[in-house]
């Protein structure tokens, strides 16, 4: 008698152990690890915020680094390797399903994307520390060294969604692949969301750039995955995944010990300090999903319209008042991580738990920012069903 794993509706029919067997089977190897590098660079990289935050002293070989450039020598090595086998062992049928490139080799391109991010996270790694020694600390997330790992974290993430995708598109749609993709696109989203995470604070919650750029930055990508992905709540299932990555580190790193080795320290800290409790995108991404199941035979241009509006005004519904939420005292504990707070900041500044008074819009100045978020919301989902297009024809 066969077992039976079961799953809900969403994700597909229920598997028996041999169709499960053969879908894990069937995946490629450097698929797996360049979801496992995309993870491991995102624990790194949270980790290494939390640690610059509570910590305030860095080195090459920090901890945190060692986890991020993990990642991009196991997406190198294992993607690597699929390059030189496809172009040197392998015959011309598997060759004409590759990608060439310089007339020599060939690969996915989910493999050339990792491959090429590899190459630029570890160039960036003596960039960065020679950064360090000059400049000392980072004030900004995105500084020129950071700038370079940056882009090579999100052609090795990139990369992982692709290889996902591909074999998604090319597998008949397999249960491990949808799922791959998946968490790949979730993975992802935690780094959209950390890199424009000075922009969307707790204390900006209340003003309408919090929306507007929420606007530019969400739409273009959960539009994209949720039209490419053979899920129906795939841009639920991907914020669920960014929920629960950002979540897991907030509840973690708070347990472990950790004090400030640089001064000015105007906040003594005994552990580590949160990062940030997760945007709840899994609310606007649930109505995208409901939109482009329910009216994805309409004309673009209102679909693009229809997603818009449902992303901005939900998330307005819901932020708002957890932004408000979040500066109380219910906030203020292990699970909502609000009391965590960088040890060269006074503790007792007036406005730690409370929103700046020239930071909260109200009446026709928030009117005006919101109809600004959907106009840049529309233009954001619009890039992203094109998007979403063009993954759906991803084969090599």
């Amino acid at each position: 008698m066969n077992a039976t794993v079961t799953l809900d509706s969403p994700i597909g029919k229920p598997l028996n152990q041999q169709e499960l067997t053969i879908a894990i089977q069937g995946t490629p190897t450097y698929v797996y690890a360049s979801v496992i590098a995309s993870l491991s660079i995102i624990v790194g990289l949270i980790w290494d915020i939390s640690w610059h935050i509570s910590i305030g002293r860095d080195g090459l070989l920090s901890p945190p680094h060692l986890v991020i450039y993990f990642g991009a020598v196991v997406a190198g090595i294992f993607s690597g390797f699929k390059v030189l086998k496809t172009s040197f062992f392998s015959d011309q049928k598997e060759k004409e399903k590759a990608i060439n490139f310089w007339g020599i080799f060939y690969g996915s391109l989910g493999a050339l994307f990792c491959i090429w991010g590899a190459f630029a996270m570890l160039t960036s790694a003596p960039f960065d520390d020679w950064w360090h020694n000059t400049y000392g600390l980072d004030v900004k997330i995105l500084s020129p060294p950071h700038t370079v790992l940056a882009l090579g974290i999100g052609a090795i993430q990139l990369g992982a969604v692709i290889s996902a995708l591909q074999q998604q598109n090319t597998s008949g749609g397999t249960f491990m692949s949808k799922l791959l993709f998946i968490i790949a696109s979730g993975l992802l989203l935690v780094s959209i969301f950390t890199l424009s995470s000075e922009s969307l604070d707790r204390f900006d919650m209340h003003h309408s750039s919090f929306y507007r750029v929420s606007a530019i930055v969400f739409p273009i990508f959960l539009v994209a995955v949720s039209s490419a992905s053979k899920l129906r709540w795939a841009a639920t299932l991907t914020a669920l995944v960014y929920t629960l990555v950002l979540g897991i580190m907030v509840w973690i790193l708070p347990l472990f010990p950790a004090e400030p080795l640089l001064g000015p320290i105007k906040n003594h800290i005994t552990h580590y300090q949160a990062f940030k409790f997760p945007l709840l995108l899994i609310v606007p991404c649930f109505v995208m999903d409901l939109i482009l199941w329910k009216f994805h035979n309409i004309n673009k241009w209102t679909l693009t319209l229809l997603l818009s509006v449902g992303f901005v005004l939900t998330l307005l519904a819901v932020q708002w008042p957890f932004g408000g939420f979040l500066m109380s005292e219910n906030a203020r504990n292990w699970f909502f991580g609000s009391e965590s707070w960088y040890f060269g900041a006074d503790p007792a500044w007036e406005y730690r738990f409370q929103f700046m008074p020239w930071r909260v819009d109200t009446g026709i100045e928030l009117i005006k920012g919101i109809a600004l978020a959907c106009a840049f919301g529309y233009v954001s989902a619009r890039i992203g069903l094109i998007w979403g297009s063009w993954m759906k024809n991803v084969k090599r």
